[in-house]
């Protein structure tokens, strides 16, 4: 299997310096790092099992965003868009929502909700490929993978694919098994097309991209809809309708959708208000700063007192 890692704020050999873990977590919020080292499991299990015929791309950031995605899989099968957790406990993947369950049996809203979050990134990536002007047979598969094997969770028809830590092996076995929608040569281009975006002025010239082969076949009323947009125009979160916001311990929850007449569209979602930032920073990334300096200096000192009792 191919690699290809774009993950921030590493070096050359793949490691991530004690300031540059500061950096991300200041950015990314507290999980980052634990959620990479996490990833390195998973994607060691999947590279012994996927060979040829798959690359993954790790933690490309969409152009004109600050939006992560963690985990690209490109395979024969189409693509998945995968999320991998470190998180240990009893939890519930439940419709969009993801609760923990207390010892008590009582399933309770987690405070950040991992099933909504991986859906908005496999949506935002899809309107990525949309703006790029390639085109799917099939829609991209949203997967939240735990990485520890204390991690137990109960599905009830969630609206991702959710995979345990002791599944990894049967996740892969099923990319193998599925009916292949991609040729090779096709899914190491489409890697290439992801990884780097055309510009504004070369998709006015590009034609659009069907990828597997599907040209020569109608295309459904689902995949009409989804050409019909202007692909010329560069990818904007904005039009999201949703934050990608993320938080010490919290996830922006996605907007409550509620049943309309059939004859009356739902209104679009309003985008988050961003949070207010002060050099480029919100509060709680400030506060957390703040508490590393007083923490660092706290050793300092202590260091120097310890070595003048010495003297």
């Amino acid at each position: 299997m191919k690699i290809i890692d774009k993950t921030p704020l590493q070096d050359e050999n793949g490691n991530i310096n004690i300031i540059a873990r500061v950096r991300g977590t200041l950015k990314y919020g507290l999980n980052w790092y634990s959620e990479l080292e996490a990833q390195k499991t998973v994607v060691a299990q999947i590279d012994r099992l996927l060979e040829k015929g798959f690359v993954l791309i790790r933690n490309y950031t969409l152009p004109n965003s600050e939006i992560v995605i963690p985990l690209i899989l490109v395979g024969s099968s189409g693509i998945s868009v995968m999320f991998v957790t470190p998180a240990k406990g009893h939890f519930e993947a439940k419709g969009d929502q993801w609760n923990t369950v207390t010892s008590s049996g009582l399933s309770v809203s987690a405070g950040r909700n991992l099933v909504d979050l991986i859906d908005k990134l496999s949506r935002a990536f899809q309107k990525y490929l949309e703006s790029q002007k390639i085109n799917l047979q099939v829609p991209v598969e949203a997967v939240l993978i735990a990485s520890d094997p204390g991690a137990q969770i109960e599905s009830l028809r969630p609206i991702v694919r959710v995979v345990r830590s002791d599944a990894v092996k049967q996740f892969a076995s099923s990319l193998l098994q599925a009916r292949p929608v991609l040729r090779t040569d096709s899914i190491y281009s489409l890697a290439d097309r992801i990884v780097t975006p055309r510009t504004p002025e070369e998709l006015l010239l590009t034609p659009q991209t069907e990828i597997g082969g599907a040209a020569d076949k109608p295309a459904s009323r689902a995949q009409a809809i989804f050409n019909a947009s202007d692909p010329s125009k560069q990818f904007d979160p904005n039009e999201l309708g949703f934050s990608f916001e993320d938080g010490s311990e919290s996830e922006t929850a996605a907007p409550s959708i509620q049943e309309s007449s059939p004859a009356r569209p739902l209104p679009r979602p309003k985008a988050a208000p961003a949070q207010k930032r002060t050099f480029g920073m919100t509060n709680s990334q400030l506060a957390l700063l703040v508490g590393m300096m007083i923490v660092e200096c706290c050793v300092v000192i202590g260091f120097g007192a310890f070595f003048l009792l010495n003297q």
